[in-house]
């Protein structure tokens, strides 16, 4: 049974180490500007998607303080300890969650505030300068044309759209429109040219863009919150060890061949 009590107490250190590991991923990802890499980041400046970025600020420090005295207290066996820390651990985890559950339907939000921005900004070939000029990067380093399809550039369809079908296939499939990711528009700059663009529309990837720095944090308050419950549980049942223990019992048999038991006499 001693040897059970040693592997649980070994454990709750291990957790309250993940712990502070966790409050320190928190704080990194708090302080971090991800969304600062956002492609055509300008065009989505109306949009709010620091939801969360607050939570990880204010969390991931105090999460390190807790996790450090949760150590000590892991460390040291000190039964009150471990009871304080397993109290503030819950009333961190409980705010935490009341402050975070709003993040479950920010990406919903963010997916139809972006769409409305699309609407906004089209036909692409109208937009403000600095909008194309973003957008033509992306599609050139992500091979995609357009938010929402190439049609949104009317017939301004710009170089960067351009796609070169696979060599020797183009000439083989001359009646097809499309070709793995090219698909051809149907107007030309020559009109015994075929003009091939990317399939892939841009606004998809932007989406993902947009929605990893919120999945990301719903993802580290999620494994937050399951390190919290664990350690929670541990440092509980550390805590309450000597209740939990059954007292050693001694028996005796009387005069009368009766059976007692009663608790053993302390050493101290």
């Amino acid at each position: 049974m001693a040897r059970c009590w040693s592997y649980l107490r070994g454990l709750s250190i291990c957790v309250t180490v993940l712990l502070l590991v966790s409050g320190v991923v928190m704080i990194g990802v708090g302080f971090s500007s991800i969304e600062g890499n956002v492609p055509v980041a300008q065009l989505f400046a109306q949009l709010s998607i620091s939801d969360g970025l607050l939570a990880l600020q204010v969390f991931g420090p105090i999460t390190v303080v807790l996790s450090v005295l949760g150590i000590s207290a892991a460390v040291s066996n000190y039964k009150p300890l471990l009871l304080l820390f397993s109290a503030l651990i819950f009333v961190e985890f409980v705010a935490l969650m009341i402050v975070a559950s709003p993040l479950v339907h920010v990406e919903a939000e963010v997916n139809i505030a972006v769409e409305d921005v699309f609407l906004n900004v089209t036909p692409l070939h109208t937009a403000e300068h600095f909008i194309q000029t973003e957008l033509k990067k992306l599609q050139n380093s992500d091979s995609c044309c357009g938010l929402r399809s190439f049609e949104d550039w009317g017939n301004h369809l710009p170089d960067s759209c351009s796609c070169t079908p696979p060599a020797g296939l183009s000439s083989q499939t001359s009646n097809s429109s499309s070709l793995g990711s090219c698909v051809m528009t149907g107007k030309s700059r020559h009109p015994s040219d075929k003009l091939w663009v990317h399939a892939e529309a841009c606004g998809p990837i932007l989406k993902s863009y947009l929605g990893f720095p919120i999945k990301l944090r719903i993802g580290i308050i999620s494994a937050l919150a399951t390190i919290a419950i664990t350690a929670i549980v541990l440092c509980l049942v550390l805590g309450l060890e000597d209740r939990l223990k059954k007292p050693p019992v001694e028996i005796t048999i009387d005069d009368f061949n009766r059976v007692k038991y009663q608790p053993k006499p302390s050493l101290s």
